[in-house]
């Protein structure tokens, strides 16, 4: 009964008998694609809900085996692609020199118009994902993408000529006491 699992035994003990004979090779492949053992453990587990869930092919063992491959190197896919979905980037790092407090990027950010504003507040302090955010605003995602990157742009002028307007002021107060000491 080697190499076959089909036997007289029903589905569940099959399905069990599977997982228990590739779950190492399943958690090892998971594991060189994510890099992580948690991620492993999660794909192994998402892994074995589609054999459970799917029509696996438990009566041929080679084909079976490719089946599992095939399966666990798309859930890595998948949890790869939701993962770069999902990555956020601070907000300072969009600026050449991050400006000293978060309250000046918040006057900065209403100083926006609305649409870059309410964009910016979603992605970055609600942590809304793009896709989220045109589905609330009844957008398609490559507007608020684009709204976002133009967000971004605005915002760091912004902060920029704040920064270069402080920079002058000091300038010139340093520039005004040597005058009067003069």
């Amino acid at each position: 009964m080697e190499g076959n699992f089909a036997g007289k035994e029903n589905r569940s003990e099959m399905i069990e008998k599977v997982i228990r004979t590739h779950a190492d090779m399943i958690y090892r492949i998971a594991y060189q694609n994510t890099g992580n053992y948690d991620d492993a453990e999660d794909i192994l587990q998402e892994v074995s809900i589609a054999l459970i869930t799917k029509n696996a092919p438990l009566h041929d063992e080679e084909y079976l085996k490719r089946w599992l491959v095939r399966v666990t190197v798309n859930k890595c896919r998948d949890m790869h692609r939701h993962r770069k979905r999902l990555k956020t980037e601070p907000l300072e790092e969009h600026t050449d020199k991050a400006a000293e407090t978060k309250s000046e990027i918040w006057e900065e950010l209403f100083s926006l118009p609305e649409k870059y504003r309410i964009v910016l507040y979603l992605y970055y302090y609600e942590n809304f994902t793009i896709k989220d955010i045109a589905l609330t605003l009844k957008k398609s995602v490559n507007t608020v993408s684009s709204d976002l990157q133009r967000a971004r742009k605005k915002l760091k002028i912004l902060i920029t000529e704040e920064e270069d307007r402080d920079e002058n002021k000091q300038t010139n107060k340093s520039d005004g006491s040597r005058k009067g000491t003069a």
